[in-house]
């Protein structure tokens, strides 16, 4: 059965009209009293009595008849729905994203998708960097935002932009009236860092031990709030992405750019390899591009 068909049938029993019920569903007779044959054929008997005044119903014609419009509306309100979909009308996206992006360039994105796509429900995730990876690969959500977590064979990394570690210094700090700093000279203080396995720490100290540098840590913390907490009570120095620098000066800590060596990690896109992104998912990947384009 097609729903060329049934939309066929449901025409002639609800007008009792050949001649009715082929304006309604824009066939000529011929055509609809062949779709109405074709179906009584595929179910295997006759569904309505045809006479030179009158069409009627047969018994298992009137049980299509009540379960066809069901099935035919049911039919309707999922392409309509679908096409809303496709149109991004409606729907809803979900995104992980670690936390000094969700506070920094994250509402910018969403205040332009929302003008662009006001139907479209947001749901937002802040959540640390490993966290989205992790989300992302059990399938949880569509799209995350992270650094860079390295060659996958079932996640796809798109870049967005490299962001720099920069030092995170209390406020009566000697240099932190200064426009950069070494690194040499940030690690002569106490030093408060994540948490293994951060990868952020796996990168300082990678990138430090290349230049003959040690990471000697006072003090470890599970989130980069919490870091960004100890250095305004004066209990050392941190080194954070610069997505952050919002968040640590409003703390009360003081914020310098540090080279020797300049330290980055890549921001981007985070999804799946199988599978096609959801219309809502891709609009919003669109317009975060467009906006950090503008704003990075």
């Amino acid at each position: 059965m097609t729903v060329k068909q049934l939309r066929a049938f449901l025409a002639v029993a609800r007008t009792k009209s050949f001649a009715e019920a082929s304006h309604l569903v824009h066939l000529s007779q011929p055509a609809l009293s062949l779709a109405i044959k074709k179906l009584e054929e595929s179910l295997g008997g006759a569904l309505l009595i045809r006479t030179t005044r009158v069409v009627t119903l047969t018994p298992e014609g009137q049980a299509l008849f009540e379960k066809g419009q069901r099935l035919l509306a049911d039919w309707d309100n999922t392409e309509d729905e679908l096409e809303q979909r496709f149109s991004l009308q409606r729907g809803k996206v979900a995104v992980a994203a670690m936390p000094s992006f969700a506070g920094t360039l994250l509402p910018r994105a969403l205040y332009d998708y929302r003008e662009r796509y006001p139907n479209i429900r947001v749901e937002v995730h802040d959540v640390i960097a490993e966290r989205v990876v992790e989300m992302v690969r059990e399938s949880k959500i569509e799209v995350g935002i992270t650094f860079d977590p390295g060659a996958s064979e079932d996640l796809k990394f798109t870049p967005l932009f490299d962001d720099e570690f920069i030092a995170v210094l209390p406020a009566n700090h000697p240099g932190a009236g200064q426009l950069v700093m070494s690194w040499s000279r940030l690690l002569e203080c106490d030093f408060i860092a994540l948490q293994r396995p951060s990868q952020l720490r796996a990168r300082m100290e990678t990138e430090l031990r290349a230049c003959g540098l040690k990471l000697d840590v006072a003090f470890e913390a599970h989130q980069l709030a919490t870091v960004g907490r100890m250095v305004s009570q004066e209990l050392g120095v941190a080194a954070v992405p610069s997505l952050c620098r919002q968040q640590m000066e409003e703390m009360g800590a003081r914020c310098v750019k540090l080279v020797e060596p300049v330290i980055s990690r890549r921001v981007g896109v985070l999804t799946r390899y199988r599978g096609t992104l959801s219309a809502a998912a891709q609009g919003l990947v669109n317009v975060m591009r467009a906006s950090l384009g503008e704003q990075t």
